[in-house]
């Protein structure tokens, strides 16, 4: 069990993130009009999990405008933001902000995604969501880079994220 802060108030969260080299664990979550999308989905490609609680908080917010951004200029590469969210409340948020370049996959119908990703918050308030992480991998799930955010409240190193592609 690891543990993060919220604006200085301790959070626990359940599992652990892969480990780099490490086969990433497989996954199947909701996406738009509520199919069901798998890792497998997104084979041969590079993948940019962008995990976070909420989109209606505004670091989580500014994650996805951020990675959205980005992945313009990242050759073979999604982004996906993962976050307990519905998908209608994803899509609305993406579709307002005209944000095109990024999916969003709900994990409100696959709870198991949370531990085996090691970002299940275990209690209080936040119990039920995730913790903010980001991991990348490679066309084949390799795990390149995995970042566990220590406070919730703050952003991701994106430049270590995006890093981790070149």
């Amino acid at each position: 069990m690891a543990q993060v802060t919220l604006k200085g108030n301790p959070v626990e969260v359940n599992g652990e993130l892969p480990q780099s080299g490490s086969t990433a664990p497989a996954f199947t979550l909701v996406g738009a009009g509520l199919a069901e999308k798998s890792l497998a989905d997104f084979a041969g490609k590079r993948k940019v999990l962008n995990i976070f609680p909420s989109v209606d908080t505004p670091t989580c917010a500014t994650s996805v405008r951020t990675f959205n951004a980005e992945a313009n200029s990242l050759e073979n590469t999604v982004v996906l933001c993962i976050s307990a969210d519905l998908p209608f409340a994803q899509a609305r948020f993406c579709g307002a902000e005209g944000l095109e370049n990024v999916q969003s996959l709900s994990t409100f119908r696959n709870r198991d995604f949370h531990a085996a990703y090691g970002v299940d918050i275990a209690g209080g308030a936040m119990a039920g969501l995730t913790a903010r992480a980001v991991v990348v991998l490679g066309e084949n799930d390799e795990v390149l880079h995995t970042e566990l955010v220590s406070e919730i409240a703050d952003e991701p190193n994106y430049q270590a994220a995006l890093g981790a592609l070149k």
